[in-house]
């Protein structure tokens, strides 16, 4: 009879074999196979381990090339960021190709009290003497004084209260003092018993009377003395709003006519000797300077209408003057210019006294020009071009006077911008020295960088220094080379180093070198530099061609692993369908061998 074979024993070369070596074991990817959940109970075999030890045998390969791709991921985020100093580079470099950059002018006044300088691009550099003898004014129409109605046109103040007496400012209800006697007033007390109650304080001494001609309040002591008025206990403002100030005597009188305009209500009620009319149609219109302004009787304000010509084309500005009771206009530009009015219909510009008032002529600014005799004339207080003939200098009077005004050339924008390009040149070269390092452990393991012995950075780096150190054809054999200048090269590095004062002194007595070695089409440096770059980082540049195959390296990478991924599960479905039907004709013949030797025990056999 035949030897009974037991699950161990037909397994036993397979568990041996070098491929199931660590069968048990964690492993990557162990909880795929673990999933499978593959019991050994007729075999005893963890069929789960050793699905995960044949696909991690198979996975093997995934470690390299995870490994190559981390070197070249690292590669490309180090090109991106050279990338983006090549890009900043570049940015510098065409600054320094504007011609404009070169034709900036800045002018600097010998007195700015006198008056200040301006210089547009393009400004003709040189030395400038003003001598300013007038400056220039605005026009302007003081209308007619005192047209608002007087407080008191009868002269009867019992019937004019403190709240209804049309003042410039309400007057509030309180006390005031006079001669130390305190008055207390209410609102609604007419003018004539306030008037009283300042007699009674002072026992008779003061008198207060009106003046309707004037429309001026008068106090007067009896005796000829010193009337002291307010105190800081005072709660009313009857005396300021009256205007009625200490003055030393015994008689003091209103500074001015008490009757103001009131501007805010309705035109019927505004206080003017003469009402404003529209027409009688609500449509009311006349002229400032040709410009027409409307204005309806009944439903508008004055300072409606004041902020109507304020906001207009006209060119002025109107307001009204409380103090001498009149309108006023005024040309909001300067200059020897008139104001023309004219009421089309109705009256406003005849009864706010405007039409009627007097014209102060605007004046021109007066100058003289590099000790010339010719007077020179401005209509504002900025001179320009169209005036002193100066192409592209502005110089704004302050007062009278004399002032020098030197223009020359704006080399600190070109020597910022120069030493913004040493920069960001010095920027792309670290970013690529910074990559290239090779690191030595304290065990000597050597590390190369990133970027070490690549190719691309090398030839970037060596392409810029060549550049930035050739010299410009066209140009002086001294002044050709951007060391010439005091940019000069390290010598331990590519990097460069500006020495200032040189850079200055270059940009101070050779603009048009500084400018043609940077800024000539054709073989400046600023041309190689620009067409170097294109060539590197534009759209079909070397750097960027160079990062997309990278990039695509990268992604090859991830279809490798991917691909294997796929064959490593549909290879564990196979190893799985195999094992689980090994396991069951191991079943089978453990059943068989179990039932045969129970039959040959009871010698059924």
């Amino acid at each position: 009879m035949s030897t009974n074979i037991s699950s161990t024993s037909s397994l036993g070369s397979f568990l041996s074999s070098s491929a199931l070596t660590g069968v048990g074991s964690s492993a990557n990817n162990s909880s795929t196979a673990s999933s499978l959940a593959i019991t050994g109970l007729a075999s005893g075999v963890d069929w789960s381990s050793v699905i995960t030890v044949l696909a991690n045998a198979e996975r093997a390969p995934e470690t390299q090339w995870q490994q190559k791709q981390t070197a070249i991921n690292a590669q490309n985020s180090a090109f991106d960021t050279i990338k983006d100093d090549l890009a900043d580079l570049q940015a510098d470099i065409q600054a320094l190709q504007d011609p404009t950059l070169y034709s900036g002018v800045t002018a600097q006044s010998s007195n700015s009290d006198v008056a200040t300088a301006t210089a547009a691009t393009g400004a003709a550099p040189g030395t400038y003497s003003f001598n300013i003898s007038q400056l220039a004014t605005s026009a302007k129409i003081n209308g007619l004084a005192g047209i608002s109605s007087v407080i008191s046109p009868d002269g009867d103040l019992s019937a004019v209260t403190l709240g209804t007496a049309g003042f410039s400012t309400p007057i509030t209800a309180g006390s005031f003092s006079v001669n130390g006697a305190q008055v207390t007033v209410a609102t609604t007390d007419s003018l004539q018993q306030v008037f009283n109650k300042i007699s009674a304080a002072t026992n008779g001494n003061v008198t207060a009377s009106y003046d309707a001609t004037t429309d001026e309040i008068t106090l007067a002591s009896g005796d000829n003395s010193e009337i002291i008025l307010g105190s800081a206990a005072d709660t009313s403002n009857f005396l300021q709003v009256a205007q009625l100030y200490n003055n030393g005597t015994g008689s003091v009188t209103s500074a001015s006519a008490l009757g103001t305009v009131q501007l805010g209500g309705s035109m019927s009620a505004a206080d003017l000797a003469t009402a404003i009319t529209d027409g009688g149609s609500g449509a009311g219109q006349f002229t400032i300077n040709g410009v027409a302004i409307n204005y309806n009787a009944s439903s508008d304000s004055i300072q409606n209408v004041l902020d109507r010509i304020n906001n207009s084309a006209a060119g002025v500005t109107a307001a009204y003057d409380p103090v001498n009771d009149r309108f006023t206009l005024t040309n909001k530009t300067t200059g020897d210019i008139g104001i023309s009015l004219q009421d089309v219909t109705g009256n406003f510009l005849a009864a706010t006294g405007l039409s009627g008032g007097t014209l102060q002529h605007g004046q021109n600014l007066l100058y003289t020009l590099n000790g010339g005799s010719q007077q020179l004339v401005s209509q504002s207080n900025t001179i320009t071009q169209a005036s002193s003939g100066i192409k592209g200098i502005s110089v704004t009077a302050a007062q009278t006077g004399s002032v020098t005004v030197t223009a020359s050339n704006d080399t600190s924008k070109i020597s910022t911008a120069i030493q913004q390009f040493v920069t960001d040149y010095n920027a792309v070269q670290n970013a690529i020295a910074s990559q290239q390092i090779v690191t030595t452990s304290s065990a000597n393991k050597v590390t190369p960088g990133v970027l070490t012995g690549d190719q691309t950075a090398n030839g970037i780096a060596s392409s810029l220094r060549s550049l930035v150190t050739a010299s410009v054809p066209g140009l002086s054999g001294a002044l050709n080379m951007l060391s010439n200048f005091g940019i000069q090269t390290n010598g331990q590095d590519n990097t460069l180093a500006v020495d200032t004062d040189a850079l200055n002194s270059a940009l101070s007595g050779n603009l048009n070198n500084v400018q043609t070695l940077f800024a000539d089409p054709t073989s400046g440096l600023g041309t190689l530099i620009n067409n170097y770059l294109n060539a590197t980082i534009g759209d079909d540049g070397t750097l960027t061609n160079h990062q997309a195959s990278l990039t695509q390296q990268s992604s090859d990478i991830n279809t490798q692993i991917s691909n294997l991924e796929n064959k490593i599960a549909a290879d564990t479905q196979l190893w799985t369908a195999e094992f689980q039907a090994m396991e069951q004709a191991q079943s089978q013949a453990n059943q068989q061998l179990t039932y045969l030797s129970q039959q040959i025990t009871n010698g059924s056999l």
